[in-house]
């Protein structure tokens, strides 16, 4: 199927304006996930012929990989990920209030190289409407886990970050698996502050108190708190990330977002100012993955996220310490077959290993010495 959407699809998608694009495949798979037949159709397509378990913030996962955040903001097509095989996914960004984003157009495409540049910047309905929608959600018995990617309305002073994402994460956390605090993307002025210092430490506890009350509201387990990170930190920004991280008891890092380099300053879509996602993305987000999962000695679970495009790419994800794996731009230039193409062939790739397991092979390429 893969080959058949790089035939037919990319042509289609590289005449349409991308924003577009993406809105009318998400609504495509929305209608068609939401009719028993045609359900059926799309998990024969598309779902892997074998699971590749793996357990991680005490959840169980069918397997490693899912949908990133950005494809699905507004929570629309969470049956449809579920039919196409993906092990989990995450809406949003996610803010306390509603937002049209940044001017469009947006978001730009390089199919030659694969990649996009995007400056959304966390355009969404806000979170009284996000949980409502996620409400619905229970009518069917929901088979994957939801994240959801909170980010920081354009409106809130910095300052006030920390009671922006603590409303958003108690408003989702009925219908909501995990939370992602996004302090990193790069389309909202000043957002990237948040992940330093006291700003970063600030937004975490009180996230962590909202989780906590929440919990014991409903009389349940609190759920798992993750970070998600820039590429663009130098390894010592990184590791001052990470002691805030472990200090706090955060459950996992997301490396990573998008990023702000570009491959050259020739192509018109690299000239566009956003971030960056994609193939190029790829060495660097591994790269980053490596320096966490050493640096803690794999003591904080990562999701691994930058790049992946085949299978090749998740395993090397793995082996330098990611145990969950994300795509976005993957979805978009090799189409729903992605899934498929990425679990069977890292079962493969295990087959053909010396390990036993998906968990014995993650971080095994880090040297801890």
């Amino acid at each position: 199927m893969g080959r058949i959407f790089r035939l037919i699809s990319r042509p289609l998608l590289a005449v349409q304006d991308s924003e577009k694009a993406h809105g009318r495949s998400l609504l495509i798979l929305k209608i068609l996930s939401s009719n028993p037949l045609t359900r059926f159709i799309l998990r024969t397509l598309y779902k892997p012929n074998h699971n590749l378990p793996i357990t991680r913030f005490g959840i169980n996962f069918q397997h490693p990989f899912g949908i990133a955040a950005g494809m699905d903001k507004r929570a629309e097509a969470l049956r449809g990920w579920e039919s196409i095989g993906l092990g989990f996914s995450e809406i949003g960004g996610v803010t306390m209030l509603e937002q049209e984003g940044n001017q469009k157009p947006r978001m730009f495409r390089n199919g030659k190289d694969r990649a996009l540049v995007n400056r959304m910047g966390f355009n969404n309905p806000g979170s009284e409407k996000v949980a409502l929608r996620l409400k619905k959600s229970r009518k069917f018995n929901r088979q994957i886990p939801v994240w959801a990617n909170l980010g920081k309305s354009k409106l809130t002073p910095l300052s006030e970050a920390k009671d922006d994402y603590a409303t958003t994460l108690r408003r989702l956390w009925r219908d909501v698996d995990v939370f992602v605090i996004n302090v990193s993307s790069p389309n909202t002025p000043g957002l990237r502050e948040l992940q330093h210092g006291d700003y970063l430490t600030s937004i975490i506890n009180e996230c962590i108190s909202e989780n906590l009350k929440s919990a014991d509201m409903y009389g349940a387990e609190s759920k798992p708190i993750l970070i998600k990170i820039a590429p663009d930190l130098s390894f010592s920004e990184l590791e001052q990330i990470l002691d805030i991280a472990l200090s706090e008891q955060i459950d996992g890092i997301v490396a990573t977002n998008t990023t702000l380099e570009r491959p050259n300053d020739v192509d018109k879509t690299y000239r566009e100012s956003g971030g960056c996602s994609g193939a190029p993305l790829t060495t660097r987000s591994t790269e980053l993955i490596h320096h966490i999962f050493k640096y803690t000695k794999g003591e904080l679970p990562i999701v691994g996220v930058g790049g992946i495009m085949s299978s090749e790419d998740a395993w090397e994800k793995i082996i330098n310490g990611a145990s969950l794996l994300q795509a976005y731009a993957g979805f978009v230039f090799e189409g729903p077959g992605l899934t498929k193409e990425i679990v069977n062939g890292l079962r493969k790739k295990l087959q053909n290993s010396e390990y036993k397991t998906l968990e014995d092979a993650i971080g095994s390429s880090v040297s801890l010495e």
